[in-house]
């Protein structure tokens, strides 16, 4: 256990009560220095953290999870996102050996057949490329937030990762819907045309379906699956 990195979180926890986000990324960002990064799936939660850091011009490496499977809408956002920040976005690949070995083995979409399918595809396509992007590093920026799940519900903005062994901080945990939208649309920043589509939560293709009126936010993950397995793995709560 990383005891020395972790004794950080109760001091983060404190001046994150007085700076806005904005700000809070500008102190981190000179305090870990080489050692922070923020993970990007080009969400609408995402694309606004990714202003905050490209529009301050500040020295985190963002990176993303190409899994293989993403939809078209998901590379155009990319790009256009690459054309408005003059930024760098690093793509992390699924080992080429292992995700051939599962594909020959159990086919193309095996993850529509069990849970367990899934779960191994979820770990071969992001985990596994996650925890490569996340090693030797100090602070992981991510673009949770609690409506999103049931489970967030007792996050904290500044948190402990046991299983990677890092910082986490999620700036927009407690923003609403309708404020992330808002941002998005004063500061006129790229963003996904799927959400317009009933598109919330998007991950792979084969795996993300718009949701309903009513429906759950996570509801158009894996459909197919229980309520209960609505999590790919990328994010372990202890």
């Amino acid at each position: 256990m990383n005891h020395s990195l972790q004794q950080n979180i109760p001091s983060l926890q404190n001046l994150l009560r007085e700076l806005p986000p904005n700000l809070f990324l500008q102190k981190l960002s000179k305090d870990y220095a080489g050692a922070i990064v923020f993970s990007s799936s080009f969400s609408f939660e995402d694309q606004v953290i990714t202003h905050l850091i490209g529009d301050q011009q500040l020295p985190i490496q963002i990176f993303t999870l190409d899994t293989g499977r993403l939809f078209a809408e998901t590379y155009s956002v990319w790009s256009n996102t690459l054309d408005r920040y003059k930024i760098s976005i690093k793509a992390y690949y699924p080992n080429a050996t292992i995700l051939e070995s599962f594909v020959e083995k159990k086919g193309p979409n095996a993850f529509y057949e069990s849970v367990e399918n899934r779960k191994d595809c979820c770990f071969i396509r992001k985990v596994e490329p996650l925890k490569r992007a996340l090693s030797g590093n100090a602070i992981w920026i991510t673009g949770l937030r609690a409506e999103h799940s049931s489970d967030r519900g007792d996050l904290q903005s500044i948190e402990w990762d046991e299983s990677n062994q890092i910082i986490k901080y999620h700036p927009l945990l407690h923003w609403t819907t309708k404020q992330v939208t808002d941002f998005i649309a004063t500061n006129n920043i790229p963003y996904n045309p799927l959400h317009d589509k009933g598109f919330v939560s998007i991950g792979c293709a084969p795996c993300t379906r718009a949701i309903k009126e009513g429906e759950d936010f996570r509801a158009g993950r894996w459909w197919w699956e229980d309520a209960n397995k609505k999590e790919c793995g990328l994010h372990v709560h202890q």
